[in-house]
């Protein structure tokens, strides 16, 4: 017996389709960032499909989410080295400079 309800990939595929138009009406700099839209609900097809929601764009949505809410952390987290790189380096640059007394006389 075969099939009688689509996979989830296979509604997420048709969904990227229902939406090729609004790809290739959308300015040349975009049409990856759509596609890597795709990219982040197909990451997540194998959860997507076992809840088997009745509207796939549902999860798909939630899906793009959870990698954009990863890749917020993965900023943050490099801000924050960043930050605290750029804290330690004021820090030494405030030090005095080794071989000085405290009026600055050598």
């Amino acid at each position: 017996m075969g099939r009688t309800n689509p996979t989830y990939r296979d509604a997420l595929q048709a969904i990227e389709e229902r939406w090729a138009e609004f790809r290739r009406a959308l300015r040349r700099r975009d049409q990856p960032r759509f596609d890597r839209l795709f990219e982040y609900a197909r990451e997540h097809a194998d959860a997507s499909g076992l809840l088997n929601h009745q509207n796939p764009l549902l999860p798909a949505l939630l899906s793009i989410d959870l990698e954009q809410e990863a890749r917020l952390d993965d900023h943050e987290e490099r801000l924050e080295e960043l930050e605290n790189e750029l804290n330690e380096e004021n820090k030494r640059q405030q030090l005095p400079k080794t071989g000085t007394t405290e009026d600055g006389l050598h």
